[in-house]
């Protein structure tokens, strides 16, 4: 699979537009917006369904809104959409600033793109994007200096931009591409198949999420992964296809059906050994390896157990017979173990534990182990002999990210790195010195050397010490007043790690702060860290990210009402959670694609892969703990919410826009706010999915959304200040929290 830079945009330095660049940065009196009010939002008819849940009533007020039996849109849901769409659009398309915020966005995003080549003898498979080109096309050069020529274009595909690549794989000579489509953003990939040299299609076509290809060493068949069935989302198989051959006939390699995210499969480079593994919940996978060899002679699929019913993940690269394993099982920071696939009882361990950081990944270059490891919340990258003996690291840039492409037979690699203040910069590696060349580095309309990126650290409601990243202007005072974005995710060992972004620095430049907080739930120190997040132990989650606001006013970086948040996914729920708990903490809140309805999720798409992190309302205990931090669940009459704007995409197979629909007609009804100075917002992108493929202009147009959206409520828009807070008592936490 061709490797990609993560969340990483390129910038150049330029002043703000004028009408953002006149903001001031100091609050005075605050006054009513500006812009002309487009009124109340929509009404949404309260139909209540109520509904005992192990022995304890549950009334949902807007279940309608889910749709139908199914899950579809009904017409009546679709057309309340349209007007909360509408609503949305006369809000943020009325505020002072948009047109000049909106050139400068588009600006940024429409900035080169490229990501680390993959070489197979000698050729280099690399996706890039030009500015003004809504996907990136897939290109192929001969060597690291060779020109590059167009291979596949995603953009000539579909004139709206909607059709994306989601993955490209070469086989081991170069001459055949197996690639995925999908469109919309829903995720529903395509398998196609390319002959490189004449750029003609073939006519091996293979549907239903079909993706994690790995070829065999005669580069005409692969092991690859599909749904058997199209609608039945836990219904993933691991086949071997043949060129030419339709897909019916493909045989199954491993199916094993039940409610997580299933089975996955590749092949060693030798074409000997299959390594077939399953998830058991978000924290641990089994690992077996097949001797394909035997197979082909027997017909019969013997699997040998590497790590069965054990609490870890366990992954890694083939070399020979034998498989470098990266693991958690009795490491909760990793561990890299040798095993030799003939006799798995004969394993050793070849890196060791770390006691600073957590290892991340490992991958396999002729004669050369490279770990990756996070070390307070970024990266370090170690070499290692085959046995384990050390080599050194390889000396990065700085503080930051850095992302890897090895091959097995060169002992040369292709590094990318970002960080905030840094734009990406790509480079090759020497393995065996360490040594970098670079190789691209974005030019880019911004000054980084302008701001400060530094690391902090505080303690969480139960003593926990949790850290922080701060991104801000090198001038900017903490005078208790700056605007400021908080920004975290927590779950799934997800880290948030430095990247270079080129929507924040109309944010920065304007005098924001941005924070992104490393939450327990994430990878950031290791699966411990991750599980401190998970089930009943999910409102620790919630609590760090309370705490790391509360430490932000505290240190007089900003205030209530100058503080936002804004999250997506699973980070959509954290920032539900933290607005329901805490409305008096923040001034705006942001939730992307967000999980809500907590007692429901996992009735719909694909959300019981996620049952093992959050656990089941159809379980008494954990019914308990879902009831008590639901944000739907949890939302009060009367109180004064802050600003929120949700979104959604209506094509979205992972996380349904129900969550945000519910959730949007519930605070319009409940909160005291006044909607013209602290609205509820819906925005449902009915050519979206989870995010992924969207075209340029959606991107900027999301971009700008939220970002006018908050320098609207902190005061950050010339002619459109906020609302002070209106008097009255706060009010009461949650019991508990």
């Amino acid at each position: 699979m061709i490797v990609r830079a993560p969340r990483a945009r390129a910038t150049r330095a330029r002043p703000l537009a004028a009408a953002l660049a006149a903001t001031s940065l100091a609050m005075t009196t605050l006054a009513s917006p500006a812009h002309a009010d487009p009124g109340p939002p929509p009404s949404t008819d309260r139909e209540p369904v109520e509904e005992a849940l192990h022995g304890q009533p549950v009334t949902d007020p807007y279940r309608w809104l889910e749709g139908d039996e199914e899950g579809k849109p009904t017409p009546r849901v679709d057309a309340w959409t349209e007007a909360q769409n509408a609503h949305t659009r006369a809000v943020l398309d009325g505020l002072p600033g948009r047109a000049a915020l909106e050139a400068r966005v588009g600006e940024l995003m429409r900035l080169p793109w490229i990501g680390l080549p993959e070489v197979r003898q000698g050729r280099l498979f690399f996706q890039e994007r030009t500015g003004e080109q809504d996907q990136p096309v897939l290109y192929l050069a001969d060597g690291p200096d060779g020109a590059p020529r167009p291979l596949l274009d995603p953009n000539a595909l579909d004139a709206q931009g909607l059709v994306s690549l989601d993955f490209a794989a070469p086989n081991p000579t170069g001459e055949l591409l197996a690639f995925g489509l999908s469109r919309k953003g829903d995720e529903k990939t395509v398998l196609h198949l390319l002959d490189v040299d004449s750029g003609r299609w073939l006519a091996d076509t293979i549907p239903n999420k079909a993706g994690g290809v790995s070829w065999l060493p005669d580069g005409r068949s692969f092991v690859y992964s599909a749904l058997r069935d199209p609608d039945d989302a836990y219904s993933r198989e691991v086949r071997l296809h043949w060129v030419g051959e339709h897909p019916r006939q493909d045989p199954v390699l491993f199916a094993q059906h039940s409610t997580t995210w299933g089975p996955f499969g590749y092949a060693s480079t030798d074409g000997r050994w299959l390594i077939l593994g399953y998830w058991t919940g978000t924290r641990s996978n089994d690992l077996w390896a097949v001797d394909l060899d035997r197979w082909r002679e027997t017909g019969e699929l013997e699997k040998r157990d590497l790590f069965v019913g054990q609490d870890g993940k366990a992954s890694g690269p083939v070399f020979g017979d034998t498989i470098y394993v990266e693991t958690t099982v009795g490491a909760p920071r990793g561990q890299v173990v040798a095993i030799d696939l003939n006799d798995p009882t004969r394993r050793r361990v070849v890196v060791p534990e770390p006691k600073d950081a957590a290892i991340t990944d490992v991958a396999l270059a002729r004669g050369v182990l490279v770990v990756t490891l996070l070390r307070d919340a970024s990266t370090a990258i170690e070499r290692y002999r085959l046995d384990g003996t050390p080599m050194g690291p390889i000396a990065l840039p700085g503080i930051g990210t850095a992302w890897l492409s090895t091959e097995h037979d060169r002992r040369d690699a292709w590094l990318g790195y970002a960080s905030f203040d840094r734009p990406t910069e790509l480079h090759r590696v020497d393995l065996e010195t360490g040594a970098l060349t670079p190789w691209r580095k974005l030019d880019v309309p911004v000054d980084p050397s302008l701001l400060t990126v530094r690391r902090a650290h505080f303690r969480s409601k139960d003593g926990t010490q949790v850290g922080m990243f701060l991104v801000h202007r090198k001038d900017l005072k903490p005078d208790g007043d700056r605007p400021t974005l908080l920004y975290g995710y927590g779950g799934f060992g997800i880290s948030q790690t430095p990247y270079f972004s080129a929507t924040l620095f109309p944010w920065l430049e304007a005098g924001g702060v941005y924070a992104v907080a490393n939450l327990r739930g994430g990878g950031e120190g290791g699966d411990a860290w991750h599980a401190a997040g998970q089930l009943e132990r999910k409102q620790a989650v919630f609590d760090d990210f309370i705490a790391a606001a509360e430490w932000l006013v505290a240190e007089k970086l900003t205030r209530p009402e100058r503080l936002a948040i804004a999250g997506g996914s699973n980070g959509g729920l954290l920032t539900g959670a933290a607005l329901v708990q805490r409305p008096e903490l923040f001034r705006a809140v942001i939730s992307s694609v967000p999980l809500l309805d907590m007692l429901r999720y996992h009735r719909f798409l694909m959300a019981r892969f996620w049952v093992p992190e959050y656990g089941s309302a159809d379980e008494a205990a954990q019914f308990a703990f879902l009831r008590a931090y639901s944000p739907y669940h949890n939302v009060r009459e009367g109180v004064r919410y802050p600003a929120v704007l949700l979104t959604a995409g209506e094509h979205d197979t992972r996380v349904h826009p129900l969550h945000a629909r519910k959730m949007a007609a519930l605070l319009q009804a409940a909160t005291a706010s006044p909607p013209a100075e602290r609205p509820v917002l819906l925005w449902i992108d009915r050519d979206a999915g989870h995010g992924a493929g969207k075209p340029l202009a959606l991107r900027i147009r999301d971009v700008v959304d939220q970002r006018i959206f908050l320098m609207w409520q902190l005061g950050m828009l010339e002619g459109a200040p906020p609302a002070p807070t209106p008097p009255g008592p706060t009010p009461p936490k949650q019991p508990g929290r």
